[in-house]
């Protein structure tokens, strides 16, 4: 298969914008949180990486963004996005985006070009909504587009993260963001599409499936904070406690529940 280029990413581009990033993230959520029982990413890590993540909302590329973050500055982050999406937005291509016309076969050839030219960068990593729909966090058997299991067979070395992510609300007025690495697949075995796609299928639903019972628990002390977001409920509400507090001589804890940090 020809190999495209890969898209012209801008480094201090992506920066600024990952800064900005951070903040609306942390605007909209309580925190984003890392599952401590996961994987957590580069350890171990050698060659190209492909982050195949479930889909359950709109939020999902910008808390990959987040994430990010755990990856060394040296790391070249890239995503397939809809080519109409990029249209409209073309500065995203020099965050790393690059369009793609899902359900066409022009689309899956081109798709896969692109990931092996990104892939092809120093320190490429790949991320990628692989449902490619928005799905239930509680949807089963997962499944993805086959077109994560052509890209793995072409690749012969790198590594497949499945990335399982919810959006429960907890004790605050905002929800929580909630993330778990399920174990590195390495890309050195010969298998044909059709046996990739199952095995990662496979991966991210057991990433999920913890997420669940640790999003269950409710326990932050299960969880890395990644990011500290908004607290509290606001309003007269947490204009009140404020006062309450100054009064009593205590300090004011934001949170509407002080054991969740």
């Amino acid at each position: 298969m020809k190999l495209s280029s890969a898209p012209k990413r801008s480094p201090w581009l992506f920066r600024a914008f990952r800064k900005y990033g951070h903040r609306y993230v942390a605007k909209h959520f309580h925190a984003v949180r890392l599952a401590r029982g996961g994987y957590r990413p580069p350890e171990g890590l050698s060659g190209p990486v492909v982050i195949v993540m479930n889909h359950p909302s709109w939020w999902d590329p910008m808390i990959g963004l987040v994430l990010c973050k755990l990856w060394p500055e040296s790391a070249c982050h890239f995503a397939p996005i809809e080519a109409a999406g990029l249209a409209k937005y073309p500065f995203l291509e020099k965050l790393g985006f690059f369009g793609i016309e899902s359900e066409t076969t022009r689309g899956g050839i081109f798709f896969l070009r692109r990931c092996l030219a990104a892939l092809a960068e120093p320190e490429g990593v790949v991320w990628i909504t692989a449902q490619g729909r928005f799905a239930d966090v509680r949807e089963r058997p997962t499944r993805i587009k086959p077109g994560v299991g052509h890209l793995a067979q072409r690749l012969t070395e790198g590594f497949v993260i499945p990335l399982a992510l919810e959006y429960p609300f907890w004790n605050e007025s905002k929800p929580e963001a909630l993330a778990r690495f399920g174990q590195p697949i390495a890309l050195n075995e010969a298998m044909n599409a059709d046996a990739w796609t199952s095995r990662i299928e496979l991966a991210l639903q057991e990433a999920q499936d913890h997420l669940a019972e640790d999003a269950l628990s409710r326990d932050p002390e299960r969880f890395e904070t990644i990011l500290s977001g908004a607290a509290g409920v606001g309003g007269v509400y947490d204009y009140w406690r404020r006062i309450k507090s100054v009064a009593m001589g205590q300090k004011f804890v934001e949170e509407h529940d002080s054991m969740v940090k």
